[in-house]
């Protein structure tokens, strides 16, 4: 059974690093949760390292941009891993071909911009129709607010040439404000439902949580064991079953995507009703080490 906490510093003491989700615990895709900056300062304050461990299909440097945009400070983390780099690993690691058809908004093109890390990178192309293409690269909709459904047509000639499909972002959906958005994760559900191939490399999978063991090396946190982090996050399906697959204790936050579901009210220092919290948790299956409604 999860156990409910007012406050990250109830039970910071007990690590010394944190992978931390951004949208949604963090910020709202508008603006920073001041609440939540002012915990992550604090755990730093006391010597503790935070990677932003995110399921954005971009390079950490544009979501770094991101985060100063959106008001939250440099002093309230310490390093930055993305589904989008690691799935930019496989890209130039030849994982989908060298042809790429790319689902996705303008905004995500530096998806295609090589990492550095990966030694003679296979040479990407960007073709305009699936006919060309070797493989398919999904950052998301074209369109975030419409539903995944429109892209049918597109999928379905994707699976009938056999391509498979790189998911950039694992997460369904977001909440950008008040307004939710469609994510690649989506896309990728759809496509597999149609019979098609998909590779992810975000949340819930390993992949990702390689490379976030790696930054915080990078960063100076080489000697910290998987025991001594925590994940937080509010992605059932994504931050908190991929921290159990880790084995790595998780933070559920529930006012995020749960927030109905868990009964987890809009205040600042809202907590989830507990029943509710149960059912939800008991219908996926899965039970964090401990939930709060926002991180504060």
């Amino acid at each position: 059974m999860t156990r409910i906490i007012s406050n990250l510093s109830d039970i910071s003491a007990q690590y010394d690093a944190l992978f931390c989700d951004l949208w949604g615990c963090v910020h709202d895709g508008v603006t920073a949760m001041p609440e939540a900056v002012a915990a992550l300062q604090a755990f730093r304050q006391k010597g503790g390292m935070v990677v932003l461990l995110t399921n954005a299909p971009r390079p950490r440097a544009e979501v770094a941009e991101q985060l100063a945009r959106l008001g939250v400070p440099e002093d309230a983390w310490d390093t930055i891993a993305t589904s989008g780099d690691a799935a930019r690993v496989a890209l130039f690691t030849g994982a989908v071909g060298q042809k790429i058809y790319h689902i996705g908004e303008q905004r995500d093109l530096a998806f295609f911009e090589p990492l550095r890390i990966v030694e003679n990178p296979t040479p990407i192309t960007r073709v305009d129709s699936l006919a060309e293409a070797d493989g398919v690269v999904c950052t998301g909709p074209f369109d975030a607010r419409q539903p995944p459904e429109v892209l049918r047509p597109q999928l379905l000639e994707a699976k009938t040439r056999g391509l498979t499909l790189l998911n950039a972002n694992p997460d369904i959906v977001v909440d950008r404000g008040d307004q939710r958005e469609w994510c690649a994760g989506a896309v990728a559900q759809l496509y597999e439902q149609m019979g098609g191939n998909v590779l992810a490399f975000g949340k819930p999978h390993p992949p990702v949580y390689d490379m976030a063991r790696r930054r915080l090396a990078e960063a100076g946190g080489g000697q910290i064991g998987d025991g001594s982090i925590l994940a937080v996050g509010d992605g059932i399906h994504t931050d908190i079953k991929g921290a159990v697959g880790e084995g790595i204790d998780a933070l559920f936050v529930t006012g995020g995507l749960a927030a109905a579901e868990t009964g987890t009210g809009p205040a600042p220092e809202a907590q989830p009703d507990p029943a509710k919290l149960e059912t939800f948790l008991s219908e996926h299956s899965l039970s964090p080490t401990y939930s709060i409604g926002r991180v504060r």
